[in-house]
Order: structure tokens, then sequence, then C-alpha cells
């Protein structure tokens, strides 16, 4: 698995729901049971319990969607949560380049690409341990599915303290560098070139 290194530097692209002031934390994904959108948005009431200029972005659509949209009006916190329903092309870059931090809160993952791409534009990742990623990366906050208290204490960390999202950005783009494409391809390569010379 890789990511390409098209991130673009971060410009502040601010839709209209969203203040300039507030802070943007995004979930990306198919919004279904295995992504795991009732813990982020458990996660998020108690953010907003501490933070209130927080809007939450849920980028995608599935099965769950109309779920969380009424979870999210019930929990009382539906003015604070964006659906932006299914987003592609620049509008995941502009997603992307808003972010102060991506959440991936997935209940089974035996992947996921996304966390990859959020670090390819700068953007600090939270994931579930849950997740085949989280196998992969280290420079990046982990926490497990289920355990939103866990999951809200690290968003209020990464946007309270501006040097910790720093250096999750820092580290987390010099990290995804090494995941390219063209890298696992060219292992893939040397792993058949050295088959075929032994044989």
């Amino acid at each position: 698995n890789g990511v390409e290194r098209e991130g673009r530097p971060r410009t502040p692209y601010v839709p209209t729901p969203i203040r300039r002031e507030e802070k943007i934390v995004l979930f990306l994904g198919r919004i279904t049971m295995q992504k795991g959108p009732e813990y982020f948005l458990m996660a998020a009431k108690k953010v907003l319990e501490e933070i209130e200029n927080v809007k939450f972005v849920m980028a995608g659509s599935g099965d769950m969607m109309e779920r969380s949209i009424h979870l999210a009006a019930e929990m009382g916190i539906g003015h604070k949560v964006l659906f932006t329903g299914f987003l592609r092309g620049e509008d995941v870059q502009r997603v992307y380049q808003m972010a102060d931090l991506y959440v991936m809160p997935s209940v089974s993952e035996p992947f996921g690409i996304a966390p990859l791409e959020a670090l390819n534009h700068d953007v600090p990742v939270l994931i579930s341990k849950q997740s085949g990623v989280s196998e992969v990366l280290t420079h990046v906050l982990k926490v497990d599915f289920w355990d939103v208290v866990e999951m809200a204490n690290k968003i209020i960390a990464v946007l309270k303290y501006p040097p910790l999202q720093m250096t999750l950005r820092e580290h987390g783009n010099f990290e995804v560098r090494r995941l390219r494409w063209s890298d696992a391809a060219q292992r893939c390569l040397g792993v058949y070139e050295d088959v075929c010379v032994r044989v």
C-alpha cells in the first residue's frame, strides 16, 4: 500500500457553514458501521464540552448517514457537525486543506488509505488501533475505537496544543513519504528480481 505525493501547500479553504476561527476535525470515508461514525460523534460531544470553536466534518456517504445525522441532532450537536455527502477530486483536496485533525475511528479496517492521504496533506491523524494502517504508522495518535473518552482527550490535545499538532504534521508527512506507490512498486520489483535470480 502507498499514497501518491500530490498534496498541495495548505491554503485556507473555508466553506460557508464554517467560521474562520473554528477548528476542523475531519471524518472522511464511508459512513457505515465498519467506519465507526457513532464513536466519532460521541467523541465530538465530549470535545464540545471542553472547546466550543470546533466543527466536526463528516465527508462521505453510506447506509449510516441518515442515522448519524439523527444521532448528532439527538445529542444536541447537530449545529456543530457538517455532513458533506460524498466528495471527489478537488473537493477532497479542499477538505483535507481545511482540516486541523483527521480521525478514523474504524471498528474494523483491513488497511485504510485515508490516513495516508491526510498525512500527505500535512494533517495530523488519529486512528483506531483496530485498523490495519495502525500497524504501519508510528507518527499518528492511536486509540481503541470504543474508547470515546480517550478519543476526545486526544482530539482536545491536538486542538489545544499547537506544538503537538506541528510535531504530528511534520513527522507524519515525513513518514508517509516512504509509503509512496512508486516505492512500494520498487520493493515488489526487487522481490521479483531476487526470486528470478534464484530460479
